[in-house]
């Protein structure tokens, strides 16, 4: 299944159900009519949803388009992003010199979650001065979650997968870790490509609870990464598992990977910025090169399977001064 959230000038949009080939909708009726409120009672709201589809594959359908997408969740009570993919973080280390985390567990904050761009909106920050910066990432979106649920039980709980934008503000970044206290400042609100799917939509891109996709990412024209999200050191079910430990997860939680990121990174690019100038110190042994962005620039991000799908569509905006 595949689902999208058009704007109607409510908070959470209008869910619909979409074709397999993003090109056409349906609202799905019922007296559910957004994502997050289908999260909540999703068993219930099956019925309708397969009607949807249906009626899809059947011919009907209205033309979609992207402009019209909000995120397909606009807002969530919670959004928990971890950080995956060992070689981004050992990068980081190396060039700032970074002690190592001693520690299996996996990494992961809590951050923004009453809004999420939508996947053309203009994205509006403060300043240039704050180092902004683009990071590429895959999400999963959970049913509610028990405390102390395993990962292997966890994999039932991923309703939905997404694509994210997750923007940080890496001028900041180091001065709020030096506090010893979580982000605000450096982590605003993040951006979603329009689609979520279920599971089974990715087909073999769907492994051990990875997204086994390229996360094609071009910046300003310029293709910039297209690393494979199937290198994360802990699966989703895992990054579940570790948040739920201690805490039920809310019907609604996504839960990120963080910046996907690969060994071979000379040949496939990086997910962020910060990556590069990270290599471009450790290469270089001085300063990076390498300007974070302007306003005005554009990024785009788009996961592809090796069949050339793009299951979750396209982010495509430009960063502007709020």
């Amino acid at each position: 299944m595949k689902l999208a959230t058009l704007n109607n000038q409510t908070p959470d949009g209008q869910l619909v159900a979409v074709s397999a080939d993003g090109k056409h909708f349906l609202p799905v009726d019922g007296p559910v009519t957004n994502l997050l409120a289908a999260l909540e009672d999703w068993p219930s709201v099956q019925p309708s949803l397969t009607k949807a589809f249906d009626r899809l594959a059947s011919g009907e359908g209205q033309t979609l388009v992207a402009s019209d997408c909000a995120a397909p969740m606009p807002r969530s009570w919670q959004w928990l992003d971890g950080s995956a993919f060992s070689t981004h973080g050992d990068l980081m280390q190396i060039a700032f010199g970074l002690d190592p985390i001693d520690s299996d567990r996996p990494l992961m904050y809590q951050g923004v979650s009453d809004k999420f761009f939508g996947p053309t909106e203009d994205v509006t920050l403060p300043s240039t001065e704050h180092g902004i910066d683009f990071e590429g990432e895959f999400g999963v979106i959970v049913d509610h979650v028990p405390m102390g649920t395993s990962a292997e039980d966890a994999m039932a709980h991923i309703k939905l997968i997404v694509q994210i934008n997750d923007w940080s503000l890496r001028a900041i970044a180091p001065i709020e870790m030096k506090t010893g206290f979580g982000w605000v400042q450096a982590k605003p609100a993040c951006s979603m490509a329009p689609f979520a799917v279920t599971p089974d939509e990715l087909g073999e891109g769907w492994k051990n609870g990875r997204v086994c996709l390229d996360l094609e990412i071009d910046w300003n024209g310029n293709r910039f990464g297209a690393a494979n999200g199937a290198a994360m050191d802990f699966g989703f079910h895992e990054l579940v598992a570790h948040a739920a430990l201690t805490r039920d997860l809310v019907a609604g939680t996504i839960i990120g990977s963080g910046t996907v990121s690969n060994p071979n990174y000379a040949e496939v690019g990086s997910s962020c910025i910060s990556e590069v100038r990270a290599i471009e110190m450790i290469r270089d042994k001085g300063p990076a090169t390498t300007t974070f962005m302007s306003f005005g620039d554009n990024i785009r991000m788009e996961g592809r399977g090796v069949d050339g799908s793009s299951p979750f569509g396209v982010i495509d905006q430009k960063v502007v001064k709020a």
